[in-house]
């Protein structure tokens, strides 16, 4: 598992994630509660500026994960799909549901972005032992 599993299984999840929510688009831009112009497009610059942060953010999941697995002798897909499927879902999903809990965002955001996290989580878990 080296540098390069990490850039390409940073690079499936930052994919997928553009996939997964442009197909939950329209429940996501209600969950959030986003403004939305006479069109019904979202208002705002379009700034790049969360497509890059989202990057580097499956940067440094993937590498942390690898260095995880490595330590932990995680060595085969199926081993990395469950537990990369167990950081989505018992690490990250909580954390983002405490968040939206606070936030007083319906659960419904929890289920998307946590998807998200516990999906994401999981391809980066597989990819990252391929290598």
């Amino acid at each position: 598992m080296g540098i390069l599993s990490v850039l390409i299984a940073a690079a499936a999840a930052w994919v997928f994630g553009a996939v997964y929510y442009m197909t939950l688009s329209k429940h996501w831009l209600a969950a959030v509660g986003f403004p939305m112009d006479e069109n019904g497009k979202p208002k705002g610059n379009g700034s790049m500026m969360p497509f890059a942060l989202s990057a580097l953010a499956m940067l440094l999941v993937a590498g942390m994960m690898r260095h995880i697995f490595a330590s932990s002798g995680v060595t085969t897909v199926g081993a990395g799909l469950v537990s990369g499927l167990g950081i989505g879902l018992f690490f990250i999903a909580p954390w983002i549901m405490i968040n939206n809990a606070y936030a007083m965002r319906p659960f419904k955001l929890t289920v998307i972005d946590g998807g998200y996290a516990v999906i994401g989580s999981a391809l980066i878990g597989a990819i990252l032992t391929l290598f």
